[in-house]
Protein backbone atom coordinates (compact mmCIF):
# COMPACT_ATOMS: atom_id res chain seq x y z
CA UNK A 1 0.00 0.00 0.00
CA UNK A 2 1.60 3.19 -0.92
CA UNK A 3 2.08 5.68 1.75
CA UNK A 4 -0.18 8.86 1.95
CA UNK A 5 0.83 12.00 3.44
CA UNK A 6 -1.07 13.29 6.33
CA UNK A 7 -3.43 16.50 5.81
CA UNK A 8 -6.39 18.48 8.27
CA UNK A 9 -9.39 19.31 6.28
CA UNK A 10 -8.46 23.61 5.79
CA UNK A 11 -10.18 25.63 8.06
CA UNK A 12 -9.18 23.11 11.04
CA UNK A 13 -6.54 22.87 13.33
CA UNK A 14 -4.27 20.87 15.61
CA UNK A 15 -3.96 22.17 19.06
CA UNK A 16 -1.28 20.71 20.89
CA UNK A 17 -0.06 20.32 24.73
CA UNK A 18 1.38 24.18 24.69
CA UNK A 19 -1.72 25.29 22.71
CA UNK A 20 -4.19 23.62 24.80
CA UNK A 21 -2.44 25.15 27.66
CA UNK A 22 -3.37 28.43 26.20
CA UNK A 23 -6.83 27.56 25.52
CA UNK A 24 -8.12 26.03 28.98
CA UNK A 25 -6.57 29.41 30.26
CA UNK A 26 -9.17 31.76 28.37
CA UNK A 27 -11.94 28.65 29.06
CA UNK A 28 -11.33 29.01 32.84
CA UNK A 29 -11.73 32.59 32.79
CA UNK A 30 -15.16 32.62 30.84
CA UNK A 31 -16.38 29.78 32.74
CA UNK A 32 -15.40 31.01 36.11
CA UNK A 33 -16.91 34.28 35.19
CA UNK A 34 -20.03 32.77 33.41
CA UNK A 35 -20.73 30.67 37.21
CA UNK A 36 -20.17 33.67 38.96
CA UNK A 37 -22.70 35.77 37.51
CA UNK A 38 -25.42 32.20 38.21
CA UNK A 39 -25.13 30.08 34.89
CA UNK A 40 -25.66 26.66 34.72
CA UNK A 41 -23.46 24.48 32.16
CA UNK A 42 -25.58 22.21 29.29
CA UNK A 43 -24.31 20.26 26.08
CA UNK A 44 -26.10 19.40 23.39
CA UNK A 45 -25.62 16.99 20.66
CA UNK A 46 -22.86 17.86 17.73
CA UNK A 47 -25.39 16.96 15.47
CA UNK A 48 -28.78 17.85 15.26
CA UNK A 49 -32.00 17.20 12.69
CA UNK A 50 -31.79 19.71 9.74
CA UNK A 51 -35.30 20.42 10.36
CA UNK A 52 -34.02 22.57 13.36
CA UNK A 53 -31.30 24.12 12.02
CA UNK A 54 -32.31 25.11 8.69
CA UNK A 55 -34.41 28.79 8.43
CA UNK A 56 -32.91 30.03 11.49
CA UNK A 57 -29.57 31.86 10.22
CA UNK A 58 -30.89 33.85 7.35
CA UNK A 59 -30.20 32.72 3.51
CA UNK A 60 -26.26 32.98 3.63
CA UNK A 61 -26.40 31.39 7.18
CA UNK A 62 -28.44 27.78 6.04
CA UNK A 63 -25.54 27.83 2.71
CA UNK A 64 -22.83 27.40 5.47
CA UNK A 65 -24.65 24.57 7.11
CA UNK A 66 -22.44 21.14 6.86
CA UNK A 67 -24.88 18.54 5.88
CA UNK A 68 -24.52 14.75 6.99
CA UNK A 69 -25.38 12.11 4.23
CA UNK A 70 -27.69 9.43 5.68
CA UNK A 71 -26.16 6.27 6.53
CA UNK A 72 -25.80 3.19 4.25
CA UNK A 73 -27.08 3.52 0.58
CA UNK A 74 -28.23 7.50 1.02
CA UNK A 75 -28.96 7.16 -2.67
CA UNK A 76 -31.61 4.71 -2.24
CA UNK A 77 -34.58 6.82 -2.21
CA UNK A 78 -33.45 9.19 -5.20
CA UNK A 79 -34.40 9.13 -8.65
CA UNK A 80 -33.09 10.71 -11.74
CA UNK A 81 -35.17 13.41 -11.59
CA UNK A 82 -34.10 14.88 -8.35
CA UNK A 83 -30.62 15.24 -9.59
CA UNK A 84 -32.34 17.38 -12.75
CA UNK A 85 -34.21 19.43 -10.28
CA UNK A 86 -30.94 20.32 -8.03
CA UNK A 87 -29.92 20.33 -4.71
CA UNK A 88 -33.19 21.77 -2.94
CA UNK A 89 -35.08 18.43 -4.35
CA UNK A 90 -32.24 16.18 -3.69
CA UNK A 91 -31.21 17.26 -0.11
CA UNK A 92 -34.22 16.04 1.97
CA UNK A 93 -33.48 12.69 0.41
CA UNK A 94 -30.04 12.01 1.47
CA UNK A 95 -29.08 14.35 4.44
CA UNK A 96 -31.56 14.25 7.17
CA UNK A 97 -29.07 15.84 9.51
CA UNK A 98 -26.43 18.69 9.98
CA UNK A 99 -23.63 19.60 12.24
CA UNK A 100 -24.09 22.77 14.40
CA UNK A 101 -23.92 26.08 13.43
CA UNK A 102 -23.90 27.59 16.11
CA UNK A 103 -24.79 27.11 20.35
CA UNK A 104 -28.08 29.74 20.67
CA UNK A 105 -30.95 27.40 18.34
CA UNK A 106 -29.62 24.02 19.92
CA UNK A 107 -30.40 25.83 23.50
CA UNK A 108 -34.07 26.84 21.78
CA UNK A 109 -34.74 23.26 20.91
CA UNK A 110 -33.38 21.91 24.15
CA UNK A 111 -35.81 24.37 26.19
CA UNK A 112 -38.67 23.42 24.11
CA UNK A 113 -37.94 19.94 24.66
CA UNK A 114 -37.93 20.28 28.46
CA UNK A 115 -39.70 23.45 29.44
CA UNK A 116 -41.70 21.45 32.15
CA UNK A 117 -38.53 20.47 33.79
CA UNK A 118 -36.69 24.07 33.90
CA UNK A 119 -36.92 26.76 36.14
CA UNK A 120 -37.54 30.37 34.23
CA UNK A 121 -36.02 32.94 33.88
CA UNK A 122 -33.09 29.98 32.93
CA UNK A 123 -29.85 30.98 32.59
CA UNK A 124 -27.55 28.47 30.94
CA UNK A 125 -23.67 28.27 29.37
CA UNK A 126 -22.92 26.13 26.87
CA UNK A 127 -18.87 25.48 25.67
CA UNK A 128 -18.44 23.40 22.70
CA UNK A 129 -17.56 23.29 19.52
CA UNK A 130 -19.89 24.63 16.12
CA UNK A 131 -19.11 23.89 12.63
CA UNK A 132 -19.50 26.36 9.38
CA UNK A 133 -18.84 25.69 5.91
CA UNK A 134 -17.02 28.81 5.52
CA UNK A 135 -13.95 29.75 3.13
CA UNK A 136 -11.12 29.43 5.71
CA UNK A 137 -9.25 32.62 6.31
CA UNK A 138 -7.53 34.74 8.85
CA UNK A 139 -9.66 34.78 12.02
CA UNK A 140 -12.34 32.86 10.31
CA UNK A 141 -12.13 28.55 10.76
CA UNK A 142 -14.58 25.58 9.62
CA UNK A 143 -14.57 24.42 13.35
CA UNK A 144 -14.27 26.29 16.18
CA UNK A 145 -15.06 26.50 19.80
CA UNK A 146 -18.03 28.90 21.37
CA UNK A 147 -18.80 29.69 24.63
CA UNK A 148 -22.10 31.03 24.83
CA UNK A 149 -23.81 32.26 27.67
CA UNK A 150 -27.93 32.83 27.61
CA UNK A 151 -31.09 33.64 30.09
CA UNK A 152 -34.44 32.64 28.66
CA UNK A 153 -37.75 33.29 30.27
CA UNK A 154 -37.28 37.09 30.89
CA UNK A 155 -37.17 40.56 28.89
CA UNK A 156 -35.44 42.45 31.41
CA UNK A 157 -32.71 44.92 30.16
CA UNK A 158 -30.96 44.05 33.42
CA UNK A 159 -29.78 40.65 31.27
CA UNK A 160 -28.38 43.21 28.61
CA UNK A 161 -26.27 45.01 31.15
CA UNK A 162 -24.69 41.97 32.94
CA UNK A 163 -23.68 40.77 29.33
CA UNK A 164 -21.65 44.02 29.65
CA UNK A 165 -20.06 43.16 32.86
CA UNK A 166 -19.44 39.49 31.94
CA UNK A 167 -17.65 40.61 28.99
CA UNK A 168 -15.67 43.46 30.64
CA UNK A 169 -14.98 40.52 33.43
CA UNK A 170 -13.63 38.26 30.70
CA UNK A 171 -11.39 40.45 29.20
CA UNK A 172 -9.98 41.71 32.51
CA UNK A 173 -9.22 38.16 33.44
CA UNK A 174 -7.13 37.77 30.22
CA UNK A 175 -5.54 40.91 30.58
CA UNK A 176 -6.94 42.33 27.17
CA UNK A 177 -7.06 46.04 27.84
CA UNK A 178 -7.70 48.17 24.46
CA UNK A 179 -11.21 46.92 23.37
CA UNK A 180 -14.74 48.30 22.53
CA UNK A 181 -18.08 46.66 22.86
CA UNK A 182 -20.33 48.11 20.07
CA UNK A 183 -24.18 48.32 21.14
CA UNK A 184 -27.05 48.61 18.93
CA UNK A 185 -30.66 47.77 19.01
CA UNK A 186 -32.87 46.04 15.80
CA UNK A 187 -35.65 48.13 16.77
CA UNK A 188 -33.09 51.22 15.51
CA UNK A 189 -32.20 49.43 12.48
CA UNK A 190 -35.90 48.58 11.64
CA UNK A 191 -36.61 52.33 11.81
CA UNK A 192 -33.61 52.92 9.81
CA UNK A 193 -35.14 50.28 7.09
CA UNK A 194 -38.79 52.05 7.30
CA UNK A 195 -36.91 55.61 6.78
CA UNK A 196 -35.54 54.55 3.77
CA UNK A 197 -38.54 52.51 2.21
CA UNK A 198 -37.62 48.87 2.76
CA UNK A 199 -40.24 47.74 5.52
CA UNK A 200 -41.11 44.14 3.73
CA UNK A 201 -40.20 41.02 6.10
CA UNK A 202 -38.60 37.77 5.16
CA UNK A 203 -42.15 36.29 5.10
CA UNK A 204 -44.12 38.88 2.96
CA UNK A 205 -44.09 38.39 -1.02
CA UNK A 206 -41.31 39.58 -2.94
CA UNK A 207 -42.68 42.64 -4.75
CA UNK A 208 -39.28 43.34 -6.14
CA UNK A 209 -38.80 46.28 -3.14
CA UNK A 210 -36.10 46.36 -1.52
CA UNK A 211 -36.53 44.36 2.29
CA UNK A 212 -35.19 45.24 5.93
CA UNK A 213 -33.10 42.02 5.77
CA UNK A 214 -31.62 43.43 2.50
CA UNK A 215 -30.14 46.25 4.65
CA UNK A 216 -28.74 44.40 7.23
CA UNK A 217 -27.29 41.81 5.11
CA UNK A 218 -25.53 44.86 3.18
CA UNK A 219 -24.65 46.91 6.74
CA UNK A 220 -23.78 43.49 8.73
CA UNK A 221 -20.44 44.21 5.59
CA UNK A 222 -19.19 47.44 6.75
CA UNK A 223 -16.12 46.76 8.56
CA UNK A 224 -15.69 44.12 6.00
CA UNK A 225 -15.67 46.26 2.50
CA UNK A 226 -16.36 49.81 3.74
CA UNK A 227 -18.94 52.33 3.47
CA UNK A 228 -18.37 52.86 -0.46
CA UNK A 229 -19.09 49.44 -1.36
CA UNK A 230 -22.02 48.79 0.92
CA UNK A 231 -23.94 51.30 -1.09
CA UNK A 232 -22.64 50.00 -4.12
CA UNK A 233 -24.52 46.70 -2.85
CA UNK A 234 -27.62 48.62 -1.46
CA UNK A 235 -28.14 49.94 -5.42
CA UNK A 236 -27.70 46.26 -6.46
CA UNK A 237 -30.48 45.09 -3.75
CA UNK A 238 -32.79 47.58 -4.61
CA UNK A 239 -32.64 50.70 -3.14
CA UNK A 240 -32.78 54.12 -4.70
CA UNK A 241 -30.38 56.72 -4.64
CA UNK A 242 -32.68 59.26 -2.61
CA UNK A 243 -33.54 56.20 -0.12
CA UNK A 244 -28.98 56.11 0.09
CA UNK A 245 -29.03 59.95 0.46
CA UNK A 246 -31.48 59.28 3.86
CA UNK A 247 -29.27 56.96 5.13
CA UNK A 248 -26.04 59.14 4.85
CA UNK A 249 -26.74 60.90 8.30
CA UNK A 250 -26.81 57.46 9.71
CA UNK A 251 -23.30 57.11 9.40
CA UNK A 252 -22.15 60.82 10.07
CA UNK A 253 -23.48 60.35 14.36
CA UNK A 254 -20.34 61.88 16.48
CA UNK A 255 -19.94 62.98 20.16
CA UNK A 256 -20.12 60.62 23.37
CA UNK A 257 -23.02 58.27 23.70
CA UNK A 258 -25.33 60.57 24.98
CA UNK A 259 -25.24 62.83 21.67
CA UNK A 260 -25.08 59.89 19.90
CA UNK A 261 -28.41 58.13 20.95
CA UNK A 262 -29.88 61.69 21.48
CA UNK A 263 -28.98 62.52 17.61
CA UNK A 264 -30.03 59.16 16.27
CA UNK A 265 -33.48 59.74 17.85
CA UNK A 266 -34.06 62.97 15.86
CA UNK A 267 -33.01 61.37 12.67
CA UNK A 268 -35.74 58.78 13.45
CA UNK A 269 -37.96 61.00 14.71
CA UNK A 270 -40.86 59.66 12.56
CA UNK A 271 -40.34 55.93 13.32
CA UNK A 272 -42.06 54.88 16.64
CA UNK A 273 -40.28 51.40 16.45
CA UNK A 274 -37.09 53.03 16.36
CA UNK A 275 -37.28 55.23 19.29
CA UNK A 276 -38.45 52.28 21.25
CA UNK A 277 -35.09 50.94 20.20
CA UNK A 278 -33.24 54.11 20.89
CA UNK A 279 -35.21 54.23 25.05
CA UNK A 280 -34.34 50.81 25.65
CA UNK A 281 -30.41 51.65 24.76
CA UNK A 282 -30.33 54.38 26.92
CA UNK A 283 -31.97 52.03 29.74
CA UNK A 284 -29.07 49.62 28.93
CA UNK A 285 -26.68 52.07 29.59
CA UNK A 286 -27.96 53.58 32.72
CA UNK A 287 -27.91 49.72 34.37
CA UNK A 288 -24.05 49.41 33.26
CA UNK A 289 -23.48 52.00 35.53
CA UNK A 290 -26.07 50.99 38.35
CA UNK A 291 -24.19 47.52 38.28
CA UNK A 292 -20.95 49.31 39.34
CA UNK A 293 -19.05 49.67 35.98
CA UNK A 294 -17.95 53.01 33.84
CA UNK A 295 -19.43 51.73 30.73
CA UNK A 296 -16.15 53.18 28.98
CA UNK A 297 -15.41 50.37 26.80
CA UNK A 298 -19.46 50.03 25.79
CA UNK A 299 -20.05 52.34 22.23
CA UNK A 300 -23.20 52.98 20.76
CA UNK A 301 -22.87 51.47 17.19
CA UNK A 302 -26.51 52.52 14.49
CA UNK A 303 -24.40 50.89 11.78
CA UNK A 304 -24.32 47.54 13.33
CA UNK A 305 -26.38 44.82 12.36
CA UNK A 306 -25.32 41.17 13.14
CA UNK A 307 -26.14 39.14 10.33
CA UNK A 308 -28.34 36.63 12.09
CA UNK A 309 -31.70 36.71 11.57
CA UNK A 310 -33.43 35.91 14.85
CA UNK A 311 -32.10 38.85 17.01
CA UNK A 312 -34.80 41.26 17.61
CA UNK A 313 -33.66 43.61 20.65
CA UNK A 314 -30.29 44.99 21.89
CA UNK A 315 -27.25 43.18 20.23
CA UNK A 316 -23.82 42.91 20.68
CA UNK A 317 -20.30 43.09 19.35
CA UNK A 318 -16.49 43.17 20.91
CA UNK A 319 -13.75 44.04 18.80
CA UNK A 320 -10.22 44.40 19.90
CA UNK A 321 -8.68 47.61 18.88
CA UNK A 322 -4.91 46.88 18.87
CA UNK A 323 -4.76 43.57 17.41
CA UNK A 324 -3.64 42.43 13.85
CA UNK A 325 -7.43 40.97 13.55
CA UNK A 326 -10.17 42.45 12.98
CA UNK A 327 -12.91 40.54 13.32
CA UNK A 328 -15.14 40.31 16.14
CA UNK A 329 -14.11 38.39 19.13
CA UNK A 330 -17.68 38.06 20.60
CA UNK A 331 -21.16 39.36 20.36
CA UNK A 332 -24.77 38.05 21.12
CA UNK A 333 -28.47 39.99 21.44
CA UNK A 334 -31.62 39.44 22.53
CA UNK A 335 -34.36 37.18 20.27
CA UNK A 336 -37.71 37.51 21.29
CA UNK A 337 -39.40 34.50 20.09
CA UNK A 338 -36.33 31.58 18.61
CA UNK A 339 -38.69 28.98 21.05
CA UNK A 340 -41.71 30.21 18.74
CA UNK A 341 -40.75 28.36 15.93
CA UNK A 342 -40.20 24.93 17.96
CA UNK A 343 -44.07 25.68 19.06
CA UNK A 344 -43.45 27.57 22.17
CA UNK A 345 -43.88 31.23 21.35
CA UNK A 346 -43.37 34.13 23.62
CA UNK A 347 -40.62 33.34 25.45
CA UNK A 348 -37.52 35.80 24.98
CA UNK A 349 -34.17 35.27 25.67
CA UNK A 350 -30.59 37.43 25.19
CA UNK A 351 -27.02 35.76 25.19
CA UNK A 352 -23.52 36.36 24.43
CA UNK A 353 -21.27 34.38 22.46
CA UNK A 354 -16.97 33.97 23.14
CA UNK A 355 -15.08 33.26 20.26
CA UNK A 356 -12.11 30.58 22.06
CA UNK A 357 -10.33 30.76 18.61
CA UNK A 358 -10.40 34.10 17.40
CA UNK A 359 -9.41 35.07 21.62
CA UNK A 360 -6.50 32.78 21.21
CA UNK A 361 -4.87 34.67 18.11
CA UNK A 362 -5.66 38.00 19.35
CA UNK A 363 -3.83 36.88 22.67
CA UNK A 364 -0.90 35.26 20.83
CA UNK A 365 -0.42 38.14 18.63
CA UNK A 366 -0.53 40.60 21.48
CA UNK A 367 1.57 38.24 23.33
CA UNK A 368 -0.67 38.34 26.45
CA UNK A 369 -0.22 34.72 27.94
CA UNK A 370 1.30 34.40 31.14
CA UNK A 371 4.15 32.11 31.35
CA UNK A 372 3.49 30.51 34.52
CA UNK A 373 -0.19 30.22 33.35
CA UNK A 374 0.97 27.58 30.81
CA UNK A 375 3.26 25.60 33.42
CA UNK A 376 1.20 21.97 33.76
CA UNK A 377 4.17 20.02 35.95
CA UNK A 378 5.29 21.63 39.06
CA UNK A 379 7.79 19.34 40.29
CA UNK A 380 10.25 17.06 38.51
CA UNK A 381 11.58 14.24 40.76
CA UNK A 382 15.14 12.50 39.48
CA UNK A 383 15.63 9.18 38.71
CA UNK A 384 18.85 7.57 39.68
CA UNK A 385 18.78 3.95 40.16
CA UNK A 386 16.21 1.98 41.69
CA UNK A 387 16.58 2.88 45.57
CA UNK A 388 16.17 6.47 44.15
CA UNK A 389 13.01 5.37 41.93
CA UNK A 390 11.34 3.39 44.99
CA UNK A 391 12.09 6.31 47.49
CA UNK A 392 11.05 8.99 44.75
CA UNK A 393 7.47 7.52 44.21
CA UNK A 394 6.83 7.75 48.19
CA UNK A 395 7.61 11.78 47.58
CA UNK A 396 5.75 11.92 44.19
CA UNK A 397 2.57 10.72 45.72
CA UNK A 398 2.97 13.10 48.93
CA UNK A 399 3.32 15.96 46.47
CA UNK A 400 0.58 14.95 44.41
CA UNK A 401 -1.45 14.99 47.64
CA UNK A 402 -0.24 18.57 48.83
CA UNK A 403 -2.15 19.69 45.46
CA UNK A 404 0.82 20.01 43.58
CA UNK A 405 1.41 19.21 39.60
CA UNK A 406 3.95 16.11 39.96
CA UNK A 407 5.64 13.71 38.08
CA UNK A 408 8.96 11.43 37.94
CA UNK A 409 11.02 10.75 35.20
CA UNK A 410 10.07 6.95 34.21
CA UNK A 411 13.28 5.61 33.67
CA UNK A 412 17.07 6.22 35.05
CA UNK A 413 19.08 8.39 32.86
CA UNK A 414 21.93 10.89 33.19
CA UNK A 415 21.05 14.10 35.02
CA UNK A 416 21.67 16.21 31.95
CA UNK A 417 19.04 14.45 29.94
CA UNK A 418 16.36 14.96 32.72
CA UNK A 419 17.28 18.56 33.40
CA UNK A 420 17.02 19.10 29.45
CA UNK A 421 13.65 17.25 29.74
CA UNK A 422 12.57 19.78 32.50
CA UNK A 423 13.74 22.86 30.86
CA UNK A 424 12.00 21.88 27.42
CA UNK A 425 8.85 21.17 29.18
CA UNK A 426 8.91 24.52 31.28
CA UNK A 427 8.97 22.43 34.80
CA UNK A 428 10.22 25.51 37.00
CA UNK A 429 11.53 22.60 40.20
CA UNK A 430 13.53 19.81 39.77
CA UNK A 431 13.63 17.90 43.22
CA UNK A 432 17.18 15.61 43.62
CA UNK A 433 16.83 12.31 45.44
CA UNK A 434 20.18 10.52 45.50
CA UNK A 435 21.51 8.01 48.57
CA UNK A 436 22.45 10.85 51.33
CA UNK A 437 18.98 12.85 50.05
CA UNK A 438 17.35 9.72 51.22
CA UNK A 439 19.76 9.17 54.00
CA UNK A 440 19.04 12.78 55.68
CA UNK A 441 15.52 13.04 54.58
CA UNK A 442 16.44 16.49 52.98
CA UNK A 443 16.13 17.24 49.47
CA UNK A 444 17.76 19.09 46.50
CA UNK A 445 14.99 21.49 45.35
CA UNK A 446 16.64 22.76 42.56
CA UNK A 447 15.25 26.56 40.73
CA UNK A 448 15.64 26.12 37.06
CA UNK A 449 14.84 30.01 36.82
CA UNK A 450 17.46 30.95 39.06
CA UNK A 451 19.53 28.28 39.00
CA UNK A 452 19.54 27.92 42.97
CA UNK A 453 19.58 24.74 44.55
CA UNK A 454 19.16 23.73 48.54
CA UNK A 455 18.55 21.27 50.66
CA UNK A 456 15.07 20.83 52.48
CA UNK A 457 12.63 18.78 53.83
CA UNK A 458 9.32 17.50 52.04
CA UNK A 459 7.40 19.57 53.87
CA UNK A 460 9.22 22.66 53.34
CA UNK A 461 9.70 21.95 49.37
CA UNK A 462 5.57 21.57 49.23
CA UNK A 463 5.40 24.83 50.92
CA UNK A 464 8.21 26.88 48.76
CA UNK A 465 6.78 25.48 45.15
CA UNK A 466 3.45 26.63 46.20
CA UNK A 467 4.73 30.52 46.91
Amino acid sequence: MSKQKPSLPKGTRDFGPEQMAKRNFILDAIKEVFQQFGFQPLETPSMENLSVLTGKYGDEGDQLLFKILNSGDFLAKTSEKDFQDGAQRLLPKIAEKGLRYDLTVPFARYVVMNQHDITFPFRRYQIQPVWRADRPQKGRYREFYQCDADVVGTDSLICEAEIVLMIEQVFQKLNIQDYTIKINHRKILQGIAESIGAQGKDDSPRDGSPRESDLLVALDKLDKIGLDQVLQELRDRGFTEEALKKLLPVFQLEGDESSRLHHARETLASSEVGKQGISALQQVFSLVHDLGSSGEKLAFDITLARGLSYYTGTIFEVKVNNASMTSSVSGGGRYDNLTGVFGMPGVSGVGISFGVDRLYDVMEDLDLFAKESLTTTQVLLVNFDAESEKHALGLLSQLRGAGLSAEIYPEAAKLKKQFAYADKKGIPYIVVVGAEEIRTQQYGLKDLKTGTQEALPLEAIIQRVKQ
